[in-house]
Formats: structure tokens, C-alpha cells, sequence
């Protein structure tokens, strides 16, 4: 499976302490070999969100893609819940 990192993402990701990039690259390590392993806790999003899924990334800090083929995902954005959602 191939990522594509959407722009605002790498601004999100960017903006993220050294500990939570990091964090961040080990799940994504483990999203590549198994996208629905058990610690992601990868799930469908709905409203303002339909038709995109998120995984957890440990903590608070989840990330948001979208499946565009079946090799091929796009990471759109990564967050906390409330910087995210709202709430």
C-alpha cells in the first residue's frame, strides 16, 4: 500500500512535538504492514467526516485518511480529537 501525505497533513504533522511525529511514524509503520491491526483501532468516520476512516496514533492523536484505490490511502489530516472534531 502506498501513502500519499496531503498538505495540510505535513503542516499538521510538522507543527507536532518530537515524540508525537515519532509516535506517529511507528503507526504508520504498522498501518502499512496491517492497516487494521488491533492498537490502531481503525474505524469509518461519519458526518462531516463520511466516507473517511481514522486510526489512533497513541494518546489523544488520531490521523485521518481516505482509501483512494486499494493501494493507495491519502493522509489528511492528524490531530487530537477536539483539534480535529471539534468537541
Amino acid at each position: 500500500m502506498k501513502v500519499r501525505l496531503h498538505k495540510s497533513f505535513i503542516k499538521q504533522l510538522f507543527k507536532k512535538r518530537p515524540a508525537e511525529q515519532s509516535r506517529f511514524r511507528e503507526r504508520r509503520d504498522l498501518f502499512l504492514i496491517s492497516h487494521l491491526h488491533p492498537l490502531l483501532n481503525n474505524h469509518a468516520l461519519h458526518g462531516k467526516y463520511a466516507g473517511y476512516r481514522s486510526f489512533s496514533v497513541g494518546g489523544d492523536l488520531s490521523v485521518i485518511y481516505r482509501q483512494e484505490t486499494r493501494d493507495l490511502v491519502t493522509f489528511v489530516a492528524i490531530g487530537t480529537h477536539h483539534e480535529l472534531y471539534g468537541s
